[in-house]
């Protein structure tokens, strides 16, 4: 079904109740997602984006009984991934000259992953597109978060059709922002930020100072999944201008995996340490090889700091412990203090190897950590909490409104 935004758009997308892992099996959504379509109405009607693959033939059958498809007068390809993307071979086997206005770079990946030679039209940031009494202004954004990716904002409407940016993987039976839960909606955006667009920070902020000073107002910031910003839109920008410059709250987050619960006990001994010398700071603990790998990189990027552990075995470490560790690499977290910590039988590489790839991650890595023999007694154990608290008081848990 579609869903009236206002006399000139309407909404023509889909709401996935049912997924639960996007981007093959990289990405977790707890709360499905949407993938937000949306038809614009004037004198010219444009459509902006379409939904899916496997959803193409219930999209493209709806939007017929929306709009006469050969009315369609032009397609805007935000961004060419297959969430975006996915229906335009079905739609344009029905209106196969329709023009599809997108960047260079969509061009290269809407080709390379349809192989057809549709009728592209290539724009940069500043061209138009007339629509009669109203306009479509063009905005590139490379890396947010692919090097095709832009924005489109509609005149008059005031409305800013952001793509990936600004948007998050919630599906409700609601469509605004004003209508949601306020924290499950920040939880999941915060998440899309901190595993998505981390490693685009610099785009991110050179982006939001370019929007900014366009001098263009925002009514509504339309995004390609997730709900719609009505009520104060600009608070999700002023949000990402935050996240984007190196973002740290007052936590530390202890990451581990463990073979015999011997990691498990350091690691619940350090949390302790650490509250000990800073009641104020928030402590939260993961275990990597039980644990969502997304949430727990959304609360490394919440954190100043971040304690990593795992066993030594076979002279390395468990593939949990080294797959959210290659997970932050790719990341490129700035700002941000960490150590190592493992229990080991034999040889005991492990907390070497670990801080060696927290430093690859970009992980300013304070010391040499802490490692126990075999199954840790109380004086290993209360090693471990004057490590956790030693931690909290190093120099970087200083307020920072100090």
């Amino acid at each position: 079904m579609s869903f009236t935004i206002n006399e000139t758009i309407s909404w023509v997308g889909k709401k996935d109740w049912e997924i639960r892992k996007f981007h093959g099996e990289e990405y977790s959504t707890h709360r499905g997602s949407s993938y937000n379509s949306y038809l614009v109405r004037d004198e010219k009607i444009a459509l902006i984006d379409t939904v899916w693959a496997p959803f193409a033939d219930e999209f493209v059958s709806r939007l017929g009984d929306e709009v006469e498809l050969g009315k369609i007068d032009y397609i805007i390809a935000n961004h060419a991934e297959p969430d975006h993307s996915g229906a335009l071979p079905e739609l344009m086997k029905a209106i196969p000259g329709t023009p599809i206005y997108c960047t260079a770079n969509a061009v290269k990946s809407l080709t390379g992953h349809y192989h057809q030679d549709w009728n592209f039209q290539i724009v940069k940031s500043g061209d138009r597109l007339s629509l009669g009494g109203k306009e479509l202004i063009f905005i590139e954004a490379p890396m947010l978060h692919w090097p095709d990716s832009m924005f489109c904002y509609l005149t008059g409407e005031q409305v800013l059709f952001s793509n990936d940016a600004f948007g998050h993987h919630l599906a409700s039976e609601h469509m605004y922002n004003d209508q949601v839960d306020r924290c499950e909606l920040y939880q999941e955006c915060i998440k899309y930020y901190a595993n998505i667009l981390t490693p685009f920070s610099r785009q991110v902020a050179r982006k939001i100072e370019e929007f900014v000073g366009l001098n263009l107002p925002v009514k509504m910031i339309c995004p390609s999944h997730g709900i719609i910003w009505r009520e104060d839109p600009l608070q999700i920008v002023t949000q990402y201008a935050a996240w984007a410059n190196e973002y740290r709250e007052n936590q530390i987050t202890v990451i581990y995996d463990t073979m015999w619960d011997s990691t498990r006990k350091m690691a619940e001994a350090l949390a302790a340490g650490i509250r000990s010398a800073d009641p104020a700071v928030t402590v939260k603990l993961y275990n990597a090889g039980r644990g969502d790998k997304n949430d727990i990189i959304t609360e490394v990027f919440r954190s100043k700091a971040i304690l990593v552990g795992s066993p030594t075995i076979n002279r390395g470490i468990l593939s949990a412990a080294a797959a959210i560790l290659e997970e932050m690499k790719g990341l490129g977290f700035k700002g941000k203090k960490a150590a190592a910590f493992g229990s080991y039988g034999w040889s005991g590489e492990g907390i070497k190897i670990i801080s060696s790839r927290l430093n690859e991650a970009g992980f300013e890595v304070i010391n040499e950590g802490v490692r126990t023999l075999w199954n840790p007694d109380d004086k290993s154990l209360d090693g471990c909490f004057k490590f956790g608290a030693s931690f909290a008081e190093q120099n970087f848990f200083q307020k920072e409104e100090e």
